[in-house]
């Protein structure tokens, strides 16, 4: 059996300190619950003493939790933060008193200003008066992860000595190479009295883009608890992201002899519910829970997924709660892929047919971003329409503006396949184009209706045109035409009516 290692989610209390982070207890909660339901073993709710909407947050999740996990309230190395701390942890039945002091040359010479006895004078002090209100108290000794190693050890030595359950090495800073913060946690396993009768944590940040990296190999070092918030919410850069961490030990607990109890299908929730709450979005390649973590575009990347989903995916999706994978369709997807999609959409093809239409896909594709579904159906539909057209578009042109005159210059090609074009002048940019068309075609008609929609999301949408016209006899003609053109959908459109109007008359004659 693998050693566990315990999640303690600082998402309430670090997390909360990201500027624009902050939540009400109402808020809090909300997450607490979701945090329960995620069986992580530890929530530090809140810094009791820093506000009284911190202290309610603390004491309403201790409620909360009741013997679900355990619910800590951070304090400094002061008495009375240790006591508001114990009173609002009352409300909890596993409450934990989280509290220490900074440990680095720097934290001692110039925030605390305290000589390194004095220093260990006031952790042994402050661990032992939270001894005096419960069981459970974890030492953090900030900035550890630029303190002198002796220092560290000594500090960390008194702390156990004095009754300290956790004892929490922060690289707070985030300054450490994952190598060197992994020796720093041997040297205390090493040599501190009684360390492995006590849990040992960390606390990593991500200021040089390593707080994952750092942990693991924490853990790789004897490290049995890891300090993290969702979605890697912190101060600066933030903290280890929960969902990293958790997966990466899931993925490789064998070599790290490590599991977690977290249930993992709850993680891409969890992230939707605190970037809601928060307003920080997640960025789109966000490991594990952003939006393309399990999005394809590339071509031969989408070609191995679709064959079998672990050529280019260590994750199945459905483990984080992410659904399935995504096979994001753009210029750089390939046959299969496209094929895929338009099977799973109903539509099947014979190679001969399905040519013409990924030539028109690659058309979109170089206009847009991304094509959606709407777009599929839309390059379907505009590809009928031109197999059974009488009359098809070969070129159009226009020009407009104040105070120029609406000029349009058409070509069309007609079922002989010869082309013709024509000039026609107008009141705007569409009115050009259908004389133009009248004057090719030469049916006489009356416009009663034209209307324009996007068939996607985006400013880069392709827009479908839908026009009704009256023919001589009083027959009504609905016409449609989509393109990234409005002026191309306007064209297509009205011809669509047209060569349906003339079919029409020929079948009765």
């Amino acid at each position: 059996m693998t050693r566990k290692i315990a999640i303690f989610d600082t998402t309430l209390r670090d997390g909360e300190q990201s500027p624009g982070a902050s939540m009400n207890t109402e808020e809090k909660l909300v997450v607490a619950r979701e945090l329960i339901r995620m069986k992580v073993d530890v929530i530090e709710a809140g810094f009791p003493i820093s506000s009284p909407g911190d202290f309610k947050s603390v004491a309403e999740i201790g409620r909360l939790a009741g013997d679900e996990c355990v619910v800590c309230g951070l304090t400094r190395a002061v008495d009375r933060d240790i006591e508001v701390a114990a009173e609002a942890l009352a409300t909890a039945k596993r409450p934990r008193i989280h509290t220490g002091l900074g440990v680095s040359p720097s934290h001692l010479r110039d925030k605390l200003r305290l000589t390194e006895d004095q220093a260990v004078e006031r952790a042994v002090h402050a661990v032992r008066y939270a001894k005096g209100f419960v069981d459970d108290v974890e030492f953090y000794a900030e900035d550890a992860g630029r303190a002198d190693i002796p220092f560290l050890i000594r500090i960390v030595q008194a702390a156990v000595d004095a009754g300290a359950t956790v004892v929490n090495i922060p690289d707070t800073t985030g300054y450490n190479l994952p190598w060197g913060f992994g020796a720093r946690i041997r040297s205390l396993m090493e040599n501190v009295r009684g360390i492995e009768d006590v849990t040992v944590s960390v606390h990593t940040h991500n200021d040089l883009g390593m707080a994952t990296a750092l942990a693991m190999e924490a853990v790789r070092n004897g490290a049995s608890q890891i300090e993290c918030t969702i979605n890697g919410l912190g101060e600066r850069a933030g903290n280890t992201a929960m969902e990293e961490v958790v997966m990466a030990i899931r993925m490789h607990g064998e070599e790290l002899d490590a599991h977690t109890d977290v249930d993992t299908r709850e993680l891409t929730r969890a992230s939707r519910l605190v970037s809601s709450i928060t307003g920080i979005n997640v960025q789109p390649n966000k490991a594990i829970v952003g939006a393309n973590a399990f999005a394809h575009s590339s071509g031969i990347h989408q070609d191995g997924v679709l064959k079998a989903r672990d050529t280019y995916e260590i994750i199945d999706p459905a483990d984080v709660g992410a659904g399935g994978s995504q096979i994001i369709l753009s210029a750089r997807s390939g046959h299969a892929a496209l094929r895929h999609r338009y099977e799973e959409l109903g539509y099947t093809f014979t190679d001969a047919e399905f040519e013409p239409v990924y030539e028109a896909f690659l058309e979109v594709a170089d206009k847009k971003k991304e094509v959606y579904d709407g777009d599929l159906e839309s390059i379907v539909n505009e590809r009928n329409r031109a197999d059974e057209a009488i009359w098809t578009l070969d070129a159009v042109q226009i020009s407009c503006g104040f105070p120029l005159t609406p000029t349009a210059t058409l070509t069309l090609i007609g079922e002989d396949g010869n082309r013709i074009t024509e000039v026609a002048y107008g009141t705007g940019p569409v009115d050009a184009v259908y004389k133009a068309v009248d004057k090719v075609v030469g049916v006489g008609c009356d416009l009663s209706e034209f209307s324009v929609k996007a068939v996607t999301r985006g400013i880069d949408a392709l827009g479908e045109v839908t026009v009704r016209v009256t023919g001589g006899d009083g027959e009504v003609y609905i016409g449609r035409g989509s393109d990234g053109d409005i002026i191309v959908s306007s064209c297509r459109a009205y011809l669509n009516a047209l060569n349906r109007l003339i079919a029409d008359k020929r079948e009765r004659a």
